[in-house]
């Protein structure tokens, strides 16, 4: 059976949805987006008032209120279908807050530990073991993917672009489509 293109799109947001529904119930409220916040503070030592840890935490809220705004819902709550759903609207509407990008920015500088404005290999393995919580054997194969310029480290531009494709490509080899795992 072939993938089509808006299939990709779609199994990305699901594993997406999968990796963040923590307490596994079906659903994504913002106690979920909270955790995700936190696993990056705690795993990169930063103290709440750090403005790295705030930027990442304000991204989290407005990205949040932003779903639960495209998906249309009265409760505060979100099934996968509709999370895919409402990041899809989310992803194309940039009237508010561009998520394909702010977010991109806000968890770049956290990753980028050392400031140089660049991800090294040892700052994404951090990544990976630490947030993403993936010690997937053909997990280090994206940082390789998404240092688009082979100079052995993933920049912001390339870090971004990544975000994006994340978002919006329905290529299956992009560097952006391996976030969670080859689709």
């Amino acid at each position: 059976m072939t993938t089509t293109a808006q299939d990709v799109i779609t199994i990305k947001l699901e594993r997406e949805f999968d990796a963040m529904d923590a307490n596994h119930d079906g659903y994504l409220d913002w106690t979920d987006y909270q955790k995700l916040a936190d696993r990056y503070i705690q795993a990169y030592r930063l103290d709440k008032n750090d403005r790295r840890a705030r930027a990442l935490q304000a991204f989290c809220q407005i990205y949040w209120l932003e779903l639960l705004r495209h998906a249309g819902v009265d409760g505060d709550r979100l099934t996968k279908d509709q999370f895919v759903t409402a990041n899809r609207l989310a992803a194309i509407d940039t009237s508010r807050l561009n998520v394909t990008e702010g977010g991109g920015h806000a968890i770049f500088d956290v990753i980028d530990v050392d400031g140089d404005s660049e991800i090294s290999k040892a700052e994404f393995e951090r990544f990976l073991r630490d947030v993403r919580r993936s010690e997937a054997p053909d997990a280090m194969e994206a940082f390789i993917r998404l240092d688009t310029d082979g100079d052995g480290a993933i920049s912001r531009h390339e870090f971004i672009r990544a975000i994006r494709e994340h978002f919006l490509s329905n290529d299956p080899d992009a560097p952006g489509s391996l976030f969670f795992g080859r689709v």
